[in-house]
């Protein structure tokens, strides 16, 4: 079921659209009808105004019936255009039923089929737009997705190349897995190895173009994803027995089964990107002369680096360089193992209450959080969010269990929900088990109640 927060963020895109054809409508009327135009709208049965409201939510509705509201990318251009004139041809449809009802044959034939073309390419070029804006983001590196391909078979290949060739989807094929094949060069390994090679490297999202014995590999491999929170894609061919769940799309020639495994809301998380580029920027500027201050007292307590940098690990396995406030001696890190028998952690992290390693800034600053502020320009350079599972370091992720693994399916943050709730927990498993909650019940909604119960929790020292 489509959540509250989905179905409000799809509510106000179909109420811009509708709003955009009341102003389409009234832009046509003014060229078609000449300076008197209300006057002739007045005379057809209504003030202009009521025409134009029920023009755009005829649209609006028109643009709901072909799931024209979600903004997940289609797989081509041609489709979505394909959607729109079926969109076009239901308000086609409906306003002439409808002047057929109320018996409006004042109004002009001429003008709605004028209207009408307006109306398809004013949505084809805002449509283009769109794409076009997302391939300049994407041309920065922004969205991209790795997609590892299942299968060697020329159905396989052939579906690669075309992904490759839609510079608005932005998918990098990182390899193929199955049989060595002189057309497809580019092989990881046997099918057997998907596991072990998508731990290995990054992988967004798995295509299975699966055909003959390898099919046996679709159950295995939807398992795999679903633990994991990795998208899966499954090329459908005749005889095939899809895995249940999800959408189906067509790319080409082909229909391909879509089963998003983790959060699917694409409004939502562009909304979630947005606000963290405005939170992270404000932040920045807004706490300078904290950071500032903070520096100095860093430095002038044993003349050691400002700041630490750690890699950490990201969505599905990138690596980055997380930004903190040192609070620790600077040899920190070569003495971690002398200390490994005071963990007070029971699975994959590490945590002393009273670490010797602290300076007496840092226990400060790791009372209040504030050696966290400078992740704020991890999340302004799209590595981490405000709010989301915390980034773990490799060596911890080189231990997980394989559902430990699906808190790499989002995002990390700075703050989350086991930080609010659970920060004192002694069970690893148990921060996973609140890591998987937050992404399975997402929403903006969630992360803006995490947010504003960070603060106190900060001022309180928890």
């Amino acid at each position: 079921m489509l959540r509250h927060h989905v179905r409000l963020l799809r509510l106000a895109l179909l109420l811009a659209d509708g709003l955009a054809a009341a102003g389409l409508f009234v832009v046509v009327s003014r060229f078609r009808l000449g300076p008197g135009w209300t006057d002739a709208w007045q005379s057809a049965g209504g003030p202009w105004w009521m025409w134009a409201a029920g023009y755009g939510v005829l649209w609006a509705a028109s643009e709901w019936l072909q799931n024209l509201d979600q903004l997940r990318a289609r797989w081509t251009f041609l489709g979505e255009v394909s959607d729109i004139l079926r969109a076009v041809l239901v308000l086609a449809v409906a306003v002439f039923s409808i002047l057929f009802l109320v018996h409006a044959p004042e109004v002009s034939r001429l003008f709605l089929v004028i209207l009408f073309s307006a109306q398809v390419v004013y949505s084809i070029l805002q449509r283009r737009a769109i794409r076009l804006g997302l391939v300049l983001s994407r041309k920065r590196g922004l969205g991209t997705r790795n997609i590892l391909v299942m299968g060697t078979s020329a159905t396989a290949i052939l579906v690669a190349r075309h992904l490759s060739q839609h510079p608005a989807l932005d998918y990098r094929v990182v390899g193929f897995l199955g049989r060595p094949s002189a057309a497809c060069p580019n092989v990881l390994g046997p099918l057997d190895d998907v596991e072990a090679i998508v731990h290995d490297i990054i992988v967004d999202e798995i295509l299975a173009a699966l055909e003959g014995d390898d099919v046996a590999y679709l159950a295995p491999m939807a398992a795999l994803c679903e633990q994991e929170g990795r998208r899966l894609r499954v090329v459908l061919a005749p005889g095939l027995a899809p895995v249940t769940g999800g959408r189906v799309e067509t790319f080409g020639k082909y229909d391909i089964l879509t089963i998003a495994n983790g959060p699917d809301r694409i409004l939502g998380l562009i909304v979630k990107r947005l606000l963290d580029v405005v939170l992270a920027a404000l932040a920045l500027v807004a706490l300078a002369p904290v950071l500032a201050l903070i520096a100095v007292a860093i430095k002038l307590e044993d003349g050691g680096p400002v700041v630490f940098r750690q890699t950490r690990i990201g969505l599905h396995g990138r690596r980055f360089r997380i930004v903190k406030f040192r609070t620790m001696v600077p040899d920190a890190e070569s003495r971690l193992a002398d200390l490994a028998h005071l963990n007070e952690i029971s699975g994959h992290a590490f945590k002393v209450a009273d670490d010797p390693r602290l300076t007496r800034v840092g226990r400060l600053l790791r009372r209040t959080s504030l050696d966290e502020l400078p992740q704020f320009w991890n999340v302004l350079r799209g590595e981490m969010s405000v709010v989301g599972p915390r980034p773990p370091l490799p060596g911890e992720v080189a231990g997980y269990d394989l559902w430990h693994r699906r808190r790499l399916s989002m995002k990390p943050g700075i703050t989350g929900l086991w930080q609010v709730s659970a920060r004192l927990e002694a069970e690893f498993d148990r921060w996973v088990e609140l890591d998987l909650n937050y992404i399975d019940r997402w929403s903006l909604w969630l992360d803006l109640k995490i947010m504003i119960r960070t603060l106190p929790a900060m001022l309180s020292g928890r």
